[in-house]
């Protein structure tokens, strides 16, 4: 790698906690007050809640690039990579000189949904105070999944405002390069990109290497995926995910997909634009890179899987309808729970592949049985903390207007208790399970940032 780069690399900072909305916003405001001629601050669109969604113009290079942070509100590590990057690209005009690209940075592009995940923000990071204070929106009110799509039998056009901003900052600027900053949860570090860039690939695994976090090394993210390389994938579309169902059994997929298509799909169709996403965990264990054999086919461990989560959506969907009348339509939790356990179709499509396939049929390594039988435990207590907190807001408003319904609050004080009990039976259960460290941010931050600057230089020279 270039020595500018190492030294960019070199120089981030040790952040302890993650920045909220309020913070975020203040610090960019404040970026282009000092940097008058080289940053400019402007409003791309309004969030539903009416928060404004900032875009920092950075530099005046020959191509556009296009970053943004928080495109689900649980992954605030690129945010934390965006606050370094837009300062160092302000104060560095070597940088900016060698990279040659006009940067348009959107620090946290779900702005409402990052606001309910504050309160895990500032620590401690445990698994537990994580799941408890998680929010994830339900795939319909998704900034990334609500771009418009029209694919076979699928037609969605119910676009979201923050996804129309981006919409038409894209259709403005069409960049050649967008870093789409997610994150995963647990597991290891892994890649999509729209094509396949080999002579990077071991640059970007070594980015991973050298701050000692693992590859994920498990099962792919969908069933669908295409690995171009172990821990790199094509990018996904929604085109993808319809095709798998259609495959295997479902005969309309349209009825199933409650959601559009996303940023890397729509930019490739607009301009042909390159997008990146570096997967990072917040949490990981050694067993996500093991590759050695297991005791169990990936088969049974598949379907192991499937049978923990679909006995634990039983229990969620239980104890939602238990207080169901009492919520507010819009009580965003429960309308991501009502989507995150509506996957029966899915799951039928997912046990006729796996029986179907001769890759399930062999040993699992050590990776895919972990990721199957801990990693979706993880994943689904995530579901835990959505139920409580379903629950926990519609308490507080009533305390909130001094509400005196004994019944209504009695029902939702008994949901609300007993989502917590099975939250903290499978926090403590995982704890025990999983030997897992939590990754500094600053190494989280250095590989998402130096994946970005490789491919952002690849991208000129080629």
């Amino acid at each position: 790698m270039k020595k500018i780069f190492d030294d960019v690399i070199n120089n981030i900072p040790e952040y302890k906690e993650f920045l909220t909305v309020e913070e975020m916003d203040a610090s960019s405001k404040k970026l282009a007050e000092e940097f008058p001629n080289i940053v400019e601050l402007f409003e791309m669109g309004r969030t539903r809640d009416n928060h404004p969604l900032y875009c920092l113009k950075i530099g005046n290079g020959s191509n556009n690039a296009l970053m943004f942070g928080c495109p689900h509100p649980n992954e605030p590590i690129g945010a934390m990579m965006l606050e370094y990057f837009t300062r160092e690209l302000a104060e560095n005009k070597d940088l900016r000189d060698e990279l040659d690209y006009t940067w348009y940075i959107v620090k946290s592009w779900d702005a409402d949904g990052t606001k309910l995940n504050e309160n895990w923000f500032k620590g401690p990071f445990t698994l537990y105070n994580y799941a408890r204070n998680f929010f994830r929106p339900a795939g319909h009110q998704q900034v990334d999944w609500t771009f418009p799509i029209d694919y076979k039998n699928l037609h969605f056009h119910d676009t979201i405002p923050e996804t129309k901003a981006m919409m038409d900052l894209i259709d403005k600027i069409k960049p050649k390069f967008i870093y789409s900053l997610h994150n995963a949860g647990f597991g290891g570090v892994y890649w999509y990109i729209s094509r396949e860039t080999r002579e990077i690939y071991e640059d970007m695994r070594n980015a991973a290497k050298k701050q000692g976090i693992p590859l994920n090394l498990g099962e792919p993210e969908a069933p669908y995926c295409v690995a171009f390389d172990p821990a790199i994938y094509q990018d996904l579309g929604i085109r993808q995910n319809y095709d798998y169902l259609e495959k295997y059994g479902i005969s309309n997929p349209e009825s199933v997909i409650k959601v559009g298509t996303c940023s890397a799909d729509y930019a490739k169709e607009v301009c042909g634009a390159f997008t990146l996403l570096t997967e990072l965990p917040y949490f990981y264990d050694k067993r996500i890179n093991d590759l050695s054999p297991s005791d169990i086919t990936r088969k049974d461990a598949v379907l192991k899987s499937m049978e923990f989560s679909q006995e634990a959506d039983i229990f969620i969907k239980e104890t939602l309808n238990s207080g169901i009348q009492y919520m507010n339509k819009k009580n965003p939790f429960k309308l991501a729970l009502e989507a995150f356990t509506d996957n029966d179709e899915s799951n039928e499509a997912t046990k006729k592949m796996v029986n179907e396939n001769p890759d399930f049929a062999k040993i699992a390594t050590v990776a895919e049985k972990f990721d199957n039988l801990l990693i979706s435990k993880f994943y689904k207590m995530l579901s835990y903390g959505l139920l409580v907190r379903a629950n926990e807001i519609e308490l507080l408003k009533m305390e909130k207007d001094n509400e005196d319904d004994s019944e209504k609050k009695l029902i939702l004080q008994k949901a609300f208790n007993n989502a917590e009990e099975r939250l903290k039976e499978l926090s403590e259960l995982l704890e025990k399970e999983i030997d897992y460290e939590v990754v500094p941010i600053k190494k989280l931050v250095s590989i998402q940032l130096e994946c970005g600057l490789l491919v952002a230089d690849y991208l000129n020279r080629n």
